[in-house]
C-alpha cells in the first residue's frame, strides 16, 4: 500500500475536502498512473451528494482521468513506465459473463466494479475514483491515448465521448443520415463534434437561443429552438437517428414525431424523474426508444482512436481541484462551456 492524495466528500451535504488514503502497490498485471488531469462529470455531483441514494463515505469522485503511467506490475504487456494513460468510469468486471466476452463490460452480469463508489474486489472497501494524485488499475481496464491530443480536453472522453460515441456507432451513424442531437451540454457537445465527424448531417435541438453560434461552431448543420413548435414541426419524420442528453423533464414525444419510419431515438441524459411516452408515437412508424450506457472498454479505445485520426476533443474549461465545490455549483447551473477538468498539479 502506499499513500495518495485526494479530495472528498465525507457526507453528502459537506462540501469536498482534501483527504489521504491508501491505494493498492501494483500487483503483476496493474498499471500506477499519476493523474495528470480528471474531468469532472455531472454523474459526480449526483453521487458526491447521494442524490442517487447508494453513495458510501468518504467518496473520491472522478472517472475521466488522464495521467501518466510510473510502475507497471511484472506481467504488464501494453504499458510502460512514461506512457500516456486513461482510465474510464470502470476499472474491473467478471470477464466470464455473456457481455464481458463480448467486450461489453458496462453491461457485466455481475456488474462492473466502476472507478469510484463501487464494492473493490481487490482491496475491499470501496473504489475511489480520479479527484486523487494516482491510481492503479488492470491494464485490462486502461486506455492507450493518442499522443497529440491536448491531454486535459481529452480525460472528458473516457466518459461524455464514449457516451455519445457507443450509441451513434451501434445505430451505423454515417453518410447520407440525418441526425439530432438534443441539448447542447457536455454530451450533447461531444454529440456534435463525434455525429458530424461520423458524415451525418447534423441538427441541435436547444432551449437556449444563446447556444445556436456554439452549435455551428462545433460542426452542426442547422439548429432548432425546441420550443418554436413550427420549427419542430418542419422536421417530422425526417431522423434517421435522435441522440437525446437532456437529463431534466422533457417532452420525449416532441421528437418522436421527426423520427422517420424505423428511426432511432436514443436517451443518455438520465432525468431524476420518469418521462412520460405516448406509446402511439412509436407504433405509428415502428419506431425505436433507446438506452445506452458509456461503452466497453474495447469500443472506448476504438472511440480514443478515432478522435485521434479526426482530432476531436471536449471544450473544456481547465479549474485548481481547489475551485471543484464552485465548479459543482456553477455545473448545476449548466455554466461551463463544455467540460470542467481538473489540473491535478493542483493537489500537490
Amino acid at each position: 500500500m502506499y499513500n495518495a492524495k485526494a479530495f472528498a466528500a465525507q457526507t453528502q451535504t459537506s462540501p469536498l475536502a482534501p483527504f489521504n488514503f491508501q491505494r493498492r502497490t501494483p500487483g503483476a498485471h496493474d498499471v500506477q498512473i499519476e493523474i495528470l488531469y480528471c474531468g469532472v462529470c455531472h454523474t459526480d455531483v449526483h453521487i458526491a451528494r447521494n442524490e442517487w441514494h447508494g453513495t458510501t463515505y468518504p467518496c473520491v469522485p472522478g472517472h475521466e482521468i488522464v495521467g501518466r503511467v510510473v510502475k507497471v506490475g511484472a506481467h504488464v504487456k501494453k504499458f510502460k513506465e512514461g506512457d500516456l494513460a486513461g482510465v474510464g468510469c470502470m476499472v474491473d468486471s467478471c470477464r466470464t459473463c455473456e457481455s464481458c466476452k463480448e467486450n461489453l463490460e458496462q453491461f457485466c452480469d455481475s456488474g462492473a466494479t466502476f472507478t469510484y463508489n463501487a464494492p473493490d474486489k481487490i482491496s475491499g472497501g470501496m473504489t475511489y475514483g480520479g479527484y486523487s494524485d494516482s491510481v492503479v488499475v488492470d491494464e485490462s481496464f486502461v486506455l492507450q491515448i493518442p499522443k497529440h491530443l491536448n491531454l486535459a480536453a481529452t480525460a472528458p472522453l473516457l466518459c461524455a465521448g464514449i457516451t455519445t460515441y457507443s450509441p451513434l456507432r451501434h445505430y451505423k451513424v454515417g453518410k447520407g443520415q440525418k441526425v439530432g442531437v438534443v441539448g447542447l451540454g457536455g454530451l450533447g457537445h461531444m454529440g456534435v463534434k463525434l455525429a458530424k465527424a461520423f458524415g451525418a448531417h447534423v441538427v441541435v435541438f436547444t432551449t437556449s437561443p444563446s447556444k445556436v453560434a456554439d452549435a455551428l461552431r462545433l460542426g452542426a448543420d442547422e439548429v432548432v429552438n425546441s420550443k418554436n413548435a413550427d420549427e419542430m414541426k418542419k422536421h417530422a419524420n425526417s431522423f434517421h437517428f435522435i441522440l437525446d442528453t437532456v437529463a431534466a423533464q422533457h417532452d420525449i414525444n416532441a421528437y418522436f414525431a421527426l423520427l422517420k419510419r424505423d428511426g432511432t431515438l436514443t436517451q443518455v441524459g438520465v432525468p431524476a424523474e420518469p418521462l412520460s411516452v405516448q406509446v402511439g408515437s412509436l407504433i405509428f412508424g415502428r419506431k425505436s426508444f433507446t438506452g445506452s450506457l458509456i461503452g466497453g472498454i474495447k469500443e472506448t479505445q476504438e472511440m480514443l482512436d478515432f478522435c485521434g485520426e479526426h482530432n476531436i476533443t471536449s471544450d473544456i474549461e481547465l479549474i485548481p481541484i481547489q475551485k471543484i465545490n464552485e465548479a459543482y455549483e456553477r455545473l448545476i447551473k449548466s455554466d461551463v462551456k463544455y467540460r470542467f477538468v481538473i489540473d491535478m498539479a493542483s493537489l500537490k
